[in-house]
């Protein structure tokens, strides 16, 4: 099993660095410095579709040598997201990147019925999450697109986490459906939502992993909260999945674990027919690049 995002970075490495990624408005200083290390440690390589004259730019003023590298020049960030989104579709990437593109743009080109990478699946945001001191990493969704997903959203969110998982060699991992307490309780739809889905778990309904709640946060992570609660499950202070009930109790745990814990993440899009690395504006080259290792990962 895959402890740390250093492990992830290495054994993305030891996959193979025979994948590319397809950059959607590539004109920009940290996307560019992951996409240089990438190809330096021999992670993976880019097609930069992006405003060629920015891009070169950048590129020599961060030292990256471009000659073995395709640009494609679109200006136009919504332009370069379906430029990028048809590399894709075509294989001849296995990744998508977002640059300096806005999210809704990407995700826009990513779900077009015509050209897009629709599986049928619910696309939904998995930070990756290493906190200091933790020991393991732990998966969060979703802080980062699904809104308010519903009963049936979140049992596939689960599902596309669990996938992500198993690429990080958690075979069996624990899901955790979190919750301001362990009761259920007919105020908070949110607890008889995470009863359903562990009901639905303990019928087959959703496979490849063990799911309980409702569980609150501190008992999901830690084993003496959840002793001195008295939570008995196989969850309990051993989650390697956490399900938020909406997207901003996962955007400020993971929001939180960075800027307050000094713990990192890498965060990658799954649902779609390829992984899509939509790191935040704000996230450093080196998140971008525990990103594009995730990626790689899971990427066929």
């Amino acid at each position: 099993m895959i402890t740390s995002l250093e492990e992830v970075l290495a054994a993305a490495v030891d996959k193979g660095g025979d994948k590319m990624i397809a950059v959607a408005a590539a004109h920009d200083k940290d996307v560019l410095a992951a996409i240089k290390e990438a190809y330096r440690i021999g992670l993976a390589t880019a097609i930069l579709v992006g405003d060629a004259e920015r891009v070169h730019r950048i590129a020599a003023e961060i030292d990256f040598d471009l000659d073995k590298i395709r640009v494609i020049h679109e200006p136009d960030p919504v332009a370069a997201a379906r430029a990028a989104v048809r590399l894709v579709r075509r294989g001849e990437a296995q990744m998508l990147m977002k640059g300096l593109v806005n999210t809704a743009d990407i995700l826009r080109a990513v779900l077009d019925k015509e050209n897009g990478l629709r599986t049928g699946r619910v696309l939904s945001h998995i930070a990756i999450m290493e906190a200091l001191g933790y020991g393991r990493l732990l998966l969060l969704t979703d802080g980062g697109m699904n809104i308010a997903p519903d009963l049936k959203q979140k049992a596939q969110l689960i599902a596309n986490a669990v996938d992500v998982a198993r690429c990080l060699g958690i075979d069996c991992p624990k899901v955790a459906l979190i919750t301001a307490f362990e009761q259920v309780n007919p105020d908070m739809p949110a607890t008889i939502e995470a009863a359903l889905l562990a009901k639905m778990a303990d019928r087959g309904q959703i496979k490849h992993c063990i799911v309980d709640g409702p569980i609150a946060l501190d008992g999901a992570v830690s084993v003496e909260a959840a002793a001195h609660k008295g939570i008995q499950s196989p969850v309990a202070g051993q989650a390697d999945i956490l399900l938020v009930p909406t997207i901003e109790v996962g955007n400020a745990i993971y929001k939180t674990l960075v800027y307050l814990g000094g713990g990192c993440i890498a965060g990658i899009v799954a649902g779609a027919a390829a992984p899509v690395i939509l790191a935040s504006r704000a996230d450093t080259s080196q998140v971008k690049l525990y990103s594009i290792a995730a990626a790689v990962l899971t990427a066929n």
